[in-house]
């Protein structure tokens, strides 16, 4: 059999990305991403009751998150936080006692609501207390350093490979959202075309009602030949 010939085309170097024009676009969209993947928040706490933050993550999503807490400075005031995290449904991930500062780590199993609940386990509350959370997710968790280590790869094609996975996880949010939508759609649709048979029953109920009460005051003017 003839075998194919393969033409290998070179690019042009005016083609090219210039590497700082790659730098700046690989920062701009990691900073996009980070911005919607990253969040710290100030909780000011109660001295009685809990505070929780909750997020809507996708499924195998590596979320990180620190907590410290914060508290005006007196010589017997030493307040002491308790953490706990949950599941969509209902499951423990994380849950701390008796802490000033902590980390939880985990990896999504399922789509869903995920609840971070905090509150005062100490005696001694305190005045002015609040805590700060720093949740992260997704390629908002990744230590670029050591990836750049592993792989061996450095300046241009570090940033590229930012990018890379930068693309991917917008692309992954893309999908998880359109997915919601469909669902979101589905259950409207059902929705409404409950309250249309509903709407429809309720119509034929009203004219069985009325046919029943004017049969019924016939029967009686009759009765009382009235007609």
């Amino acid at each position: 059999k003839p075998r194919a010939r393969h033409r290998s085309a070179e690019i042009p170097r005016s083609a090219a990305m210039p590497a700082p024009a790659a730098r700046a676009l690989a920062a701009a969209v990691l900073l996009a991403v980070a911005s919607i993947c990253a969040e710290a928040v100030w909780l000011d706490m109660p001295q009685t009751g809990t505070k929780c933050v909750s997020e809507e993550i996708q499924a195998n999503v590596v979320v990180l998150a620190d907590y410290a807490l914060m508290y005006e400075s007196h010589p017997s005031s030493h307040p002491t936080l308790a953490v706990k995290v949950t599941s969509p449904y209902g499951y423990t991930l994380h849950e701390s006692g008796n802490a000033t500062v902590g980390q939880f780590a985990f990896t999504t199993s399922e789509a869903g609501n995920f609840l971070a609940c905090f509150w005062i386990d100490s005696a001694e509350k305190g005045s002015g207390i609040s805590v700060n959370l720093d949740w992260k997710t997704g390629i908002a968790t990744k230590d670029w350093d050591a990836v750049a280590k592993k792989e061996k790869i450095e300046g241009v094609e570090l940033e590229l490979r930012k990018l890379e996975v930068a693309v991917e996880s917008i692309h992954q949010n893309m999908v998880y959202l359109k997915t919601r939508e469909a669902e979101m759609r589905e259950v409207s649709e059902k929705t409404n075309a409950r309250v249309a048979w509903f709407s429809i029953l309720s119509l034929g109920v009203c004219m069985v009602v009325s046919v029943l009460q004017l049969w019924h005051l016939q029967g009686y003017f009759r009765k009382k030949k009235l007609i």
